[in-house]
């Protein structure tokens, strides 16, 4: 073998080597731990039922619609995007997600009180009408501030343990989750403070 023969040769093996590592690379960067999809969504399923077991679900969505909600929810998805992918309607996919205990910060935004309106529906239990009177809201938008208020007084007093739920499932699949301490609080949290009574109704039972 001449001097440029085995030139030629020394290159050809230094790229075959380097077309092999970066093969390798390619397959292995950015990816997950295998997930077995059936059993992700059978043990999300298994947190759905217990909760359809403890609350009075408002929504008319089977299992594998809120599977599909939660997994969105848990991607970043808004619920406009969610009702679009379920073909339904805005507010039913939010309603379905309250039931789960899902909460975004926007659930509480409003131009008027929300402490002072926790407060006065922990405290008093008043009628829509009463409310509409003492916050100059709408009938539309006290009924969605009294049903966050109440999904997120169930979801305290199991010290949001289904939403711890279906943040580990997702986590064990590794699949990337929005759990920051931010997203776990419900916009509420101000008003709870001097409410104890809250607290000491936690409910910490499997």
């Amino acid at each position: 073998m001449d001097e440029k023969t085995e030139e030629l040769r020394d290159i050809f093996m230094d790229v075959s080597e380097e077309g092999t590592v970066t093969e390798s690379q390619e397959a292995t960067h950015g990816t997950l731990a295998d997930v077995d999809e059936t059993e992700l969504d059978d043990r999300l399923v298994d947190v759905i039922s217990r909760m359809r077991e403890r609350y009075e679900f408002r929504t008319d969505l089977g299992d594998d619609a809120l599977v599909t909600l939660v997994r969105a929810f848990y991607e970043g998805r808004e619920d406009d995007d969610i009702a679009d992918e379920l073909g339904v309607a805005a507010a039913a996919a939010t309603d379905a997600r309250l039931d789960l205990h899902l909460f975004r910060d926007s659930d509480t935004d409003a131009d008027f009180d929300v402490t002072a309106f926790r407060r006065r529906i922990v405290e008093d239990d008043p009628t829509d009408d009463e409310l509409v009177a003492a916050f100059a809201v709408s009938e539309a938008e006290i009924a969605h501030y009294r049903r966050v208020v109440e999904a997120q007084a169930a979801a305290r007093q199991v010290s949001h343990r289904f939403r711890s739920e279906f943040e580990d499932v997702l986590s064990d699949a590794g699949l990337s989750t929005r759990m920051t301490e931010s997203l776990r609080q419900d916009g509420l949290d101000e008003a709870t403070e001097d409410i104890d009574s809250l607290d000491s109704d936690a409910d910490v039972s499997m």
